[in-house]
């Protein structure tokens, strides 16, 4: 992700109103420039990405360190667990099972890139139902609810397989 490059269109994204709900970043590209700069910012514990399908944007994500952001005091935080938001930018690729290859691509990625990582957590809206759905679909599941800075989330979780197991 480039802000110089993406910002307007990620700016888009979060003024639609599906989106706004639960990212809270509506309002001109200023605000979500102050996100995508802190996202930058945090020396590595968190990259926002852009999707990109066939020359299409299609969604940003963050891939960020769980267990080093405020979200480990809210659960047991293991060493290195990685962290996962995602959201799907036009309307038109929503509700398509999308969000969901996505997501266990991405899940994959992370857990084959990051040998030290055991597993992969996600905290969206419990009144997402979609995302929850779409996280529910690629291997995740429900430890909980807890309450976060704006939000009451599903606490999920998608742990490594063992090889063994594969």
């Amino acid at each position: 992700m480039r802000i110089g490059r993406d910002l307007p269109l990620i700016s888009a994204w979060m003024n639609d109103p599906a989106v706004a709900a639960y990212w809270h970043l509506a309002g001109p590209p200023v605000v979500t420039a102050l996100h995508l700069r802190t996202q930058l910012s945090a020396g590595g514990r968190s990259v926002p990405c852009l999707g990109v399908l066939d020359g299409t944007p299609i969604g940003y994500w963050e891939i960020y360190r769980a267990d080093l952001d405020p979200l480990a005091r809210h659960y047991l935080a293991r060493p290195h667990d990685t962290g996962i938001h995602l959201l799907i930018g036009r309307a038109a690729d929503r509700g398509r099972g999308l969000g969901s290859a996505l997501l266990e691509a991405i899940t994959r990625l992370i857990l084959d890139r990051r040998p030290a990582c055991t597993r992969v957590i996600a905290e969206p809206d419990i009144r997402n139902a979609p995302s929850i759905s779409a996280f529910l679909r690629a291997g995740f599941h429900v430890l909980g609810e807890v309450d976060l800075p704006g939000k009451r989330a599903a606490l999920m979780v998608r742990e490594r397989v063992p090889r063994h197991a594969r």
